[in-house]
């Protein structure tokens, strides 16, 4: 893991920064995912893995990949092909995005795993009010629904990965 952080540290020109470290650990997850997965229903379909290894793993990469992809939405979305329309404006107009997602994400996953997929209505209601003084800035309403259609994203593919696992 650490020389898949070195590697893509050095291609991009500077040190492996804790994103580079969790994005490798969730590309990981993944993979070991797929791997056991496979390996384990394909050599005599039994649980190849634990349960509660399984909903930690796949608590664990929603809340390592959760960030990153969320952050490479927000880059993709700003985008602009017109250089002359660029703004120079405040980057995060939403204070407090990187806890609120971490707390989502797990919430989203926690309740998908309970089997109570309504929870996570829920969780996105309690959001959206938390929010709401927040979202008459245009630039903060978008990056509301980019950031939680992401965050909820991932955190249903985390979930999905946990099944595979078990």
């Amino acid at each position: 893991m650490s020389v898949a952080a070195s590697f893509l540290s050095y291609a991009k020109g500077r040190r492996a920064s804790i994103r580079t470290w969790l994005t490798i650990a969730a590309a990981i997850l993944v993979l070991a995912a797929l791997v056991f997965g496979l390996m384990g229903h394909a050599v005599d379909g039994n649980q190849p893995v634990p349960a509660t290894l399984a909903i930690s793993l796949s608590v664990l990469f929603a809340l390592a990949f959760g960030g990153p992809f969320t952050e490479l939405v927000f880059t993709l979305a700003s985008r602009n092909p017109d250089p002359s329309a660029q703004e120079k404006s405040d980057p995060s107009p939403l204070r407090g995005g990187l806890w609120i997602g971490l707390l989502e994400r797990a919430a989203i996953v926690g309740t998908l795993w309970a089997g109570w997929p309504e929870g996570t209505a829920v969780v996105l209601a309690v959001k959206g009010l938390g929010r709401f003084a927040e979202l008459k800035n245009h630039q903060a309403a978008e990056q509301f629904i980019l950031g939680t259609f992401a965050s909820g994203l991932v955190a249903a593919g985390a979930y999905g990965l946990g099944l595979l696992l078990s």
